[in-house]
């Protein structure tokens, strides 16, 4: 069976790298494997722009998934640290999805996309058949600014220092005990912990406050392949070696329970809202304190040095093959009969 997930660098290189269409002198940054973002230059101005798939889970509560969905479309283009502006949502809905439940999803994007500042400017909405959950369409966000205000994912230099917001695994908590709760055989107390961990799903504030505070260099989110397949992405799109202390990475409430009890490697599994980001040295406590102020955990976790990969406690790190997120996903929703 094909690999579920985003396609690997080698497919990347191979079908979609050589294939971009025109050739434009304003694409300041186009395509690059494991980058979160584009950023075309128009007038002056840097557009960042960032497309992704909007998928809904019903069995999380309409209103659940729709906050879930919306913060998903907004993080790319957020972690340019230019603040998202304008958003192009398409809706490819099931059938059976009724108005009302249409309804709720739609009212948290409007009240997420307020409270941030983001306009609705186009889209499309229909019910097609052959189209089922959780795959529901996609979003396009645009996010406009000062073109030397864009953290681009290549900027990392050594000597700047390595920081992390809220550790690994956010997301196995967050989302897959509150999707399998009845399944889960833990403490009441920790299953507690552990769904607290949904609101922490998005790493969109977390890339706003920490470009607003300090010199950020270079800003990665850790979704699929999770935080070691992060920090693998981040030291090659800019060229740089990382050194890891792991006993300084934070991990948060009901996360490592989690993950002993679906058998998952905390650090290879998707973490939506798990933000990495480079600062050079003089900077770094003040992004720290100005996370620490808006109630974001983060640590400094280590340094970007000469050189290339990613070390943990001295050790040669590899991007995960695959995310073990998709496997248990699919074990427990079978388990529980979920559609």
């Amino acid at each position: 069976m094909t690999d579920l997930g985003k396609v690997d660098r080698a497919f990347f290189d191979r079908y979609i790298y050589p294939n971009l269409g025109a050739d434009r002198d304003d694409v300041a940054l186009g395509p690059q494997h494991g980058v979160d973002f584009g950023v075309v230059e128009v007038g002056g101005r840097a557009v960042v722009l960032a497309s992704d798939p909007l998928s809904l889970v019903p069995a999380l509560g309409f209103e659940k998934a729709g906050w879930f969905a919306v913060h998903v479309a907004l993080s790319d283009a957020a972690v340019s640290g230019i603040p998202p502006s304008h958003l192009s949502v398409t809706f490819t809905l099931p059938p059976e999805m009724t108005d009302e439940e249409f309804g709720a999803v739609w009212e948290a994007f409007d009240r997420e996309a307020s409270e941030l500042g983001v306009s609705v400017v186009t889209g499309h909405t229909a019910r097609y058949g052959g189209c089922r959950y959780p795959w529901v369409g996609g979003a396009t966000t645009l996010a406009v600014g000062d073109p030397e205000e864009v953290v681009r994912p290549d900027g990392a230099t050594p000597g700047d220092r390595l920081l992390v917001t809220k550790g690994p695994a956010v997301e196995v908590a967050g989302f897959l005990v509150t999707l399998f709760e009845d399944a889960v055989d833990l403490p009441d107390s920790t299953v507690e912990a552990a769904k607290e961990r949904f609101w922490d799903m998005s790493p969109v504030r977390d890339a706003l406050t920490a470009a607003a505070a300090g010199p950020v260099t270079a800003m990665h989110d850790a979704t699929e392949g999770g935080l070691r397949g992060a920090l693998v992405e981040l030291a090659e799109a800019g060229g740089v070696r990382l050194d890891v202390n792991s006993s300084a990475v934070p991990v948060l409430p009901g996360v490592a329970e989690s993950c002993d009890f679906f058998g998952i490697d905390p650090w290879a599994a998707t973490s939506e809202g798990t933000l990495l980001l480079t600062v050079e040295s003089g900077g770094a406590a003040d992004v720290l304190d100005a996370l620490e102020s808006e109630g974001i955990p983060a640590a400094e976790i280590g340094e970007v040095r000469e050189g290339e990969g990613v070390f943990v406690d001295g050790e040669r790190a590899r991007k995960p093959e695959s995310d073990p997120s998709w496997a248990v996903f699919e074990e427990y929703a079978e388990k529980v009969g979920l559609e």
